[in-house]
């Protein structure tokens, strides 16, 4: 397992969820939850990037059931290579993020919260579950899970 700070994004059309996980790779947290319509979202992800100096940006890539890409594949790669344009020297991933959400929402209803009420939570716990992952895949064989841009 690799050293170092990991940041992740969970990007959807109205909010995108950042998480982060300490140096070790142990302990994954939700960060904030940003606005997707703001054009300002990128400086705030160049912001986090300077504040953990993370090894990489882990990005939740939707995908089907059956593994195959969903229609907003296309703007999540769209809005990760506009990041890579940002910030050149920072490795991006896209990670398979099947259930991130729902699984965030299901956790999160288990603890008594309203779903109406916690979407900005919902977001940023979907950003951990995407981090979990990644964390988890690189545990587990050796390597980072998912693609690199």
């Amino acid at each position: 397992m690799r050293s170092g700070v990991r940041l992740a994004l969970d990007i959807g059309a109205r909010r995108i969820g950042v998480a982060r996980c300490d140096r070790d790779g142990i302990l994954a947290v939700p960060e904030s939850t940003l606005d997707a319509g703001d054009p300002a979202w990128m400086d705030a992800v160049a912001a986090l990037v300077d504040a953990y100096a993370p090894i990489e940006l882990v990005i939740g890539k939707p995908v089907t059931l059956r593994g195959t890409d969903e229609l907003a594949v296309a703007n999540v790669r769209a809005q990760a290579e506009a990041l890579q344009a940002r910030i050149p020297a920072l490795t991006i991933r896209l990670v398979d993020e099947r259930l991130s959400t729902a699984s965030s929402m299901r956790a999160l209803r288990e603890a008594g919260r309203s779903t109406r009420t916690a979407r900005a939570v919902i977001d940023a716990a979907a950003a951990v579950a995407i981090l979990e992952f990644a964390l988890e895949t690189e545990r587990r064989t050796g390597e980072p899970a998912g693609t690199t841009l």
